[in-house]
């Protein structure tokens, strides 16, 4: 299987400093043991690789103290912790290590941030930097594949998604067959594992109801009438659904006007694939009713790739208000407003919204197509 360069692999690269920890999380599957050999290749000096899933490492690691890990480092000054969320208090030990042990440089990673993000950030503030890895972007893919090959793919990448093993499956049955084992073996494990998380049914049944609304409004009380559960545990769930990197929430824009929708907020899946396995659909668009909702889904998770790869610090919305004018995809930055409609037909026109026009006049807007998708999505504007 060959090897498919991750954008993210230059940032790890230039953050890996002496006493100084990396810390790279993503869900389950999307690549990160291959990157953390390709990013050992460049470093190209002695190295230890622990596994949090091994007895062996928790043992290890247990007795925290600077004379335990000086003897298991010896000389070496380049340490990779996998899996770390499985290690307790893992945020100390890191701290201890990096404070107390010259020249050391860490690469953590994580398939979770329930716990990791809690036990590293703060013991690790002012000595580490976060990264994310996501499934494939299609910047990533592009350097495999030219235009052409790009346009004949995105219906299949619009379907079945972007986790890398996907790439060297021949036939569509097979990753059809891959994206079924990642739900039923992958993807919920690290929320399962959760303390006092045991109703799977209810939180597939929420995956279920987020992925036949992607791009609308979620109510999340009439979500939880529906599942039979309080207001409280379904913003739980999504929250747990979110920090192991299955669905993103995207708030309502508002800075002025009183008719503007704030309180409802869209989810969105980060990989298209994983979506339609949750509704067991894997339909030829041409099949399909939901040609917008996976448009839709698959522009926002490409645009936040490549925002997340490029350090570019946004902060994204949608628009809407109580008169029904509304806008895809909003973004803030540095004070100014980019508002995007995303349109799967070529020949869909769509015109700025009077109100949206009027409470923010120096904002762009634009529409984003099949004809001019890529120039959103990739790392080229």
């Amino acid at each position: 299987m060959s090897y498919i360069h991750r954008t993210v692999e230059a940032n790890i690269l230039k953050y890996l400093r002496p006493n100084k920890a990396v810390v790279l999380l993503g869900a389950r599957r999307v690549g990160k043991t291959k990157l953390i050999e390709s990013i050992i290749k460049q470093v190209d000096e002695p190295h230890l690789i622990l596994n949090g899933d091994d007895q062996d490492t928790l043992n290890i690691l247990a007795e925290k103290s600077r004379v335990n890990y000086e003897r298991l480092l010896g000389k070496i000054r380049f340490l990779v912790i996998d899996e770390a969320q499985e290690i307790p208090d893992i945020g100390s030990k890191l701290k201890l290590m990096v404070d107390s042990i010259e020249g050391l440089k860490i690469l953590v990673t994580g398939s979770s941030v329930l716990d990791l993000n809690n036990n590293v950030g703060e013991p690790l503030v002012g000595r580490k930097m976060t990264f994310h890895l996501y499934p494939f972007s299609q910047t990533e893919l592009s350097t495999k594949e030219n235009y052409l090959e790009t346009v004949q793919n995105l219906e299949t990448r619009l379907i079945y998604g972007t986790y890398p093993e996907l790439e060297f499956l021949p036939t569509l049955q097979e990753k059809s067959a891959y994206l079924n084992e990642i739900i039923n073996s992958y993807l919920l494990k690290d929320i399962l594992a959760y303390e006092g998380i045991q109703r799977r049914e209810k939180i597939v049944s929420l995956l279920r109801i987020i992925a036949y609304r992607v791009g609308s409004e979620i109510s999340i009380e009439s979500i939880g009438n529906e599942l039979g559960i309080s207001k409280n545990t379904v913003d739980k769930y999504l929250d747990l659904l979110s920090k192991v990197f299955i669905i993103k929430k995207v708030s309502g824009y508002s800075r002025n006007l009183d008719n503007e929708i704030t309180k409802k907020a869209k989810w969105y899946f980060f990989d298209n694939g994983i979506r339609n396995a949750i509704i067991s659909n894997f339909n030829r668009l041409e099949l399909r009713d939901d040609q917008g909702k996976l448009w839709e889904n698959y522009l926002v998770s490409e645009r936040i790739k490549k925002q997340e790869y490029s350090m570019d610090y946004t902060a994204n919305y949608f628009w809407r208000t109580h008169a029904k004018q509304e806008i895809d995809w909003i973004e803030e930055r540095d004070g100014g407003l980019k508002a995007f409609e995303f349109k799967w037909s070529k020949s869909g026109k769509a015109r700025v919204p009077i109100a949206w026009q009027k409470g923010y006049p120096d904002s762009t807007f634009e529409v984003v197509d099949r004809s001019n998708y890529l120039d959103f999505i990739s790392e080229q504007e």
